[in-house]
């Protein structure tokens, strides 16, 4: 068997760059073999700078590459699912940035492909991984602080300084900050609570066109065993936030930069009785590398043959949700 998985990166930009190539190469079961760009003279130069053996200019050739195990896709959202059926086709294993796709119907497709061609699917919700998140979903399980009865995520930062000018093209991204980070925060409460969501209501700013995604997001959320919950996301915010929320009947728990990676996270738990004083803890974890973690889970995954954590079937629950969303949006 072998000890490490051999990846291609397709979408070779800033974020695979400064991201996904450094936690591949932390990783104790990967290593970056080639990468794409869709510039060849681009590709050869970033693959020079970086060490990288094997530069391509199209996602065929680095598929038909014998060289490679698997693909790792950072390209725009639009890509995600011709790229991962293209690479399924040529026998890869497929590790996907979220969200999986623009639609449920090419998520159904990129599953489908994988099956098919026996290889495994994974999308990048590595919030899940986090060891703040998981001690959260470990609190609610345990019911110690009585029932849930709402949770909200937010996350939200200034897209004026993103380099990924593709954000608010429709066709290109298929959302806005809902698809680019509030997919994060929904897949985050649907771990969080051991739960799904039954019905969505959403607000989105301005309504989303053919040709312009919207740039603020709220929605409204029931999740089947009755828990009430909210997702509030934007494009349009000085700095950054992202807060985690979980509303007990006897305490209130909560995460601070709920979706950072090689940071340090903490636990907030507050619980209060009628009159009397708070009672304040507070749990900190040390720094996680959240995708050199969802690396090194996949990685494993296809060296010994078991199934993926962060599966094709939660990322296209996810889409699910998003495409409700969407739907009713356009709706109000």
């Amino acid at each position: 068997m072998k000890s490490r998985l051999r990846y291609g990166i397709i979408g070779y930009g800033r974020f695979a760059e400064r991201t996904i190539a450094p936690a591949i190469k932390n990783s104790a079961y990967g290593e970056v073999i080639a990468l794409q760009k869709r510039s060849l003279k681009e590709a050869q130069a970033k693959a020079h700078e970086a060490k990288i053996p094997l530069a391509f200019g199209s996602v065929e050739e680095l598929v038909r590459s014998p060289e490679i195990d698997a693909v790792f896709i950072v390209s725009a959202n639009s890509g995600h699912a011709p790229e991962a059926i293209a690479a399924a086709e040529a026998g890869k294993h497929v590790l996907v940035e979220k969200p999986m796709s623009l639609t449920v119907a090419e998520g159904e497709r990129m599953i489908a492909a994988c099956r098919k061609n026996n290889v495994l699917l994974s999308v990048g919700h590595m919030v899940r991984l986090s060891p703040a998140v998981r001690r959260v979903r470990e609190l609610v399980a345990s019911g110690k602080f009585g029932p849930v009865t709402f949770a909200r995520a937010d996350f939200c930062y200034d897209a004026r300084q993103s380099h990924r000018h593709w954000l608010v093209d429709t066709a290109v991204a298929g959302g806005g900050p809902l698809y680019d980070i509030g997919v994060h925060c929904l897949d985050t409460l649907r771990y969080v609570l051991d739960d799904e969501i039954t019905s969505v209501r959403a607000h989105l700013s301005p309504v989303p066109t053919s040709v312009r995604t919207e740039s603020t997001a709220n929605l409204s959320l029931r999740f089947s065993r009755g828990t009430l919950g909210s997702v509030f996301c934007s494009y349009e915010y000085s700095g950054r936030r992202r807060i985690l929320e979980i509303v007990c009947l006897d305490a209130v728990i909560t995460v601070p930069d709920f979706t950072a990676s090689g940071e340090p996270f903490v636990v907030n738990v507050v619980q209060g009785n009628g009159d009397s004083p708070d009672e304040r803890t507070s749990q900190t974890f040390p720094a996680a590398h959240l995708y050199t973690t969802e690396v090194d889970l996949f990685s494993r995954s296809v060296l010994s043959d078991k199934p993926v954590e962060l599966s094709g079937e939660n990322g296209l629950q996810d889409m699910r949700v998003l495409e409700a969303a969407m739907n009713a949006a356009r709706q109000n």
